[in-house]
């Protein structure tokens, strides 16, 4: 099972939302408010999954992603994104990007237990 949790949003009340529903359940979580902050900060924290938002200052959900999976020890690690954004195209760059999955704001906390436990059993 997953311990450590990154959750990237640039809205701090959102990654309050994330942080509180994720430690309630039992987690470690680690936050970052964009994407460049977040690849900084994992160039010396360990995580076990991601949960990143798409549309962020200095660098979004999608080039994160993809920043991400282009580095060997990111190839199998869970990239959840958890966005307002439900339109097909955008969820089709998310895959192409490598995400493992998506959940559309505002979210149900039970559901992204659910998704965050299937994807790290």
């Amino acid at each position: 099972m997953c311990k450590r949790i990154l959750t990237v949003d640039d809205s701090k009340t959102m990654r309050d939302m994330v942080s509180f529903t994720l430690k309630s359940a039992g987690f470690d979580v680690v936050e970052a408010e964009d994407g460049a902050k977040a690849l900084d900060l994992l160039d010396g924290t360990a995580v076990d999954a991601i949960i990143t938002d798409i549309n962020m200052p200095n660098m979004d959900g999608v080039t994160l992603v993809k920043r991400l999976r282009a580095q060997q020890k990111f190839k199998a690690t869970p990239i959840l994104i958890l966005t307002t954004e439900g339109g097909e195209d955008t969820k089709a760059q998310g895959r192409s990007a490598g995400a493992t999955g998506w959940i559309v704001k505002p979210f149900a906390p039970e559901k992204l237990l659910q998704v965050l436990n299937k994807v790290c059993p």
